[in-house]
Parts: structure tokens; C-alpha cells; sequence
């Protein structure tokens, strides 16, 4: 029988890491929490990259890998409207 995964709130996520950061070993931190021991050097590696916003889910990503996807999905917009455009145009003879 599976096991289902358990879901953490963010703010339980940056009180763990800022136990971590402030001293105490990670090993200590998560047996006290009843945690994986991994998922809060993961959760620790996320702060250090975006403290600002650490833990985004659902779906939801940084800004900067938001303006990205965007970017591309644009990029992939007009690529798709170039195409259909040289297919509409008739070529010109060259001389």
C-alpha cells in the first residue's frame, strides 16, 4: 500500500531552516520534528537560493522562471505564426 506524502505549510518549512541556521545540526532538527533529514537540506538549499520566496508550489514558480516560461511560450507563439506565414505567402521568383 502506497504511502502518502506528507505536506509541509512554508512556514513550518523556514522554521525549520532557520533552526538549522542558527546552529542546531539538521539531524537534531528533523528527529525533533519527525522530518527527513533530506527534505530539510532541501528545504534549507531553497531558502539560501530565494529567501525572499522559498517554498512556491501548486503550480506557482519564481518570478524569474515565470518570465522565462513566458519568454519561451512567446518565442513558440511566433514561431508557430512565422511558419504559418510562409506557407501563406507564395515564394517570389528570384532573379
Amino acid at each position: 500500500m502506497p504511502t502518502k506524502q506528507k505536506t509541509y505549510s512554508n512556514e513550518f518549512k523556514e522554521e525549520a531552516v532557520k533552526r538549522v541556521m542558527s546552529g542546531i545540526p539538521a539531524s537534531q532538527v528533523a528527529r525533533e520534528l519527525d522530518i527527513n533529514v533530506n527534505s530539510l537540506y532541501t528545504w534549507k538549499q531553497r531558502y539560501m537560493k530565494h529567501p525572499e520566496q522559498p517554498f512556491v508550489g501548486s503550480g506557482k514558480l519564481h518570478k524569474e522562471n515565470e518570465e522565462k516560461r513566458q519568454l519561451r511560450q512567446r518565442i513558440k507563439e511566433l514561431e508557430r505564426e512565422n511558419e504559418f506565414l510562409k506557407k501563406r505567402v507564395p515564394s517570389s521568383p528570384r532573379t
